[in-house]
């Protein structure tokens, strides 16, 4: 059987699966075009054909910058400071801050959205992501967290509208924040407090053999002292 990925919007579908066990193959399935404002008229398969062909090669896009989301470490610590655009300033982005990772995790939500995100949708997922309900957070909140991921380049606001779209850098981002956090720091600063024993997992040895290291270092400076 050959595995294959599903993505579904309203009466759209991409599927994406390996042809013959040689190649990807990404297709796209429009059954309804008034789904996108489109008649039915055979003059209208060019522009289907552009929502089809976008689509696909937004889909693509998201998995390579999954398969390669690093970032430079003058990104990583411009995204953890404050910034200053056209006297607008907004805070730091800091890693491993419970209420910034939500905010990462909110936007991987929203980066294959055709529309965009409105500040409802921030505010649903951000209620759900810190355990509130949605009332719980006020409006000024959701603008002050909105001007923060618009000002560091997150996220880009759409022309003439209320909504909002995250950027290729923006997402990249979210990948390697999320990523840090839940695949590096979390499990291994809980290996590290796992009790010592002959099977402790690798990091935990580490950890003991260099706080050996450190109280012998310590004591031999004593006594040369």
């Amino acid at each position: 059987m050959t595995p294959s990925l599903n993505v579904y919007y309203r009466n759209t579908r991409i599927k994406q699966y390996h042809k013959e066990n040689r190649a990807l193959r990404t297709e796209t399935t429009i059954n309804n075009t008034y789904d996108f404002g489109i008649g039915k008229r055979l003059c209208n398969l060019p522009k289907l054909r552009e929502i089809g062909f976008a689509a696909n090669r937004r889909l693509l896009e998201v998995e390579r910058l999954s398969h390669d989301c690093m970032l430079a470490e003058d990104t990583f610590q411009a995204i953890n400071s404050p910034v200053a655009v056209d006297r607008q300033r907004a805070s730091g982005l800091r890693f491993a801050d419970p209420r910034v990772q939500s905010l990462w995790h909110a936007i991987m939500l929203f980066r294959l959205l055709p529309d965009g995100f409105r500040s409802a949708d921030l505010r649903k997922h951000l209620a759900s992501l810190t355990g509130r309900l949605p009332e719980d957070i006020s409006q000024g909140a959701i603008t002050y967290q909105l001007r923060r991921l618009r000002l560091h380049g997150i996220i880009e606001r759409l022309p003439h509208s209320f909504c909002y779209r995250v950027t290729q850098f923006g997402f990249r981002a979210a990948l390697f924040f999320t990523r840090l956090y839940n695949r590096l720091l979390r499990p291994g600063l809980a290996a590290t407090q796992l009790p010592n024993a002959a099977n402790a997992p690798r990091l935990r040895r580490a950890f003991d053999n260099l706080d050996t290291h450190i109280n012998a270092s310590i004591q031999h400076a004593l006594f040369a002292a």
